[in-house]
């Protein structure tokens, strides 16, 4: 194992795979570019919406770049499936843009690891809805998502 081996390590049994969702999860509900760029590997290949992206410093750009400009970002991810080294996911995430209009971003991720759990390659398929503020069903203090906050099927999406 390298010293930038991120446990849980592939093949994936479904517990290890939520974990592993989880984790990303929390990483990414940091918003902080540099940590989540950790999670893959120096080459990593994504394709996230119509963009393509390779390697750290595009990711961390791309990130602080979504960043600036889906604020107030909360995110839930969910695992759909997985496979030897791969992981399926579904997710949705709430932000608003600079003039206040809020949305929901539904999607899917498909996952490669190699073996020392780093993710080589990412495949992001997302969908943007506008929504009220009233509408909003994210409401935690930013980071982390509470333990005990319902999840993508516990809120019906």
């Amino acid at each position: 194992m390298t010293s930038e081996a991120r446990p849980p390590l592939p093949p994936f049994d479904v517990e290890s795979a939520m974990q592993k969702v989880r984790l990303a999860e929390d990483a990414w509900n940091s918003r902080d570019p540099e940590r989540v760029s950790l999670a893959y590997t120096t080459d990593s290949q994504w394709r996230n919406r119509s963009e393509f992206v390779s390697g750290r410093e595009a990711i961390v750009a791309f990130l602080q770049r979504k960043w600036d400009r889906e604020l107030e970002y909360r995110l839930i991810k969910e695992l759909w499936a997985t496979a030897g080294n791969r992981i399926a996911v579904r997710f949705a995430y709430e932000w608003c843009d600079d003039a206040g209009s809020w949305f929901r971003s539904y999607g899917n991720e498909n996952w490669e690891f190699n073996d020392a759990g780093l993710m080589q390659r990412r495949i992001a398929s997302i969908n943007d809805l506008p929504i009220k503020a009233s509408n909003r069903k994210y409401h935690w203090d930013l980071g982390r998502r509470p333990d005990d906050h319902p999840g993508l099927s516990d809120l019906g999406f």
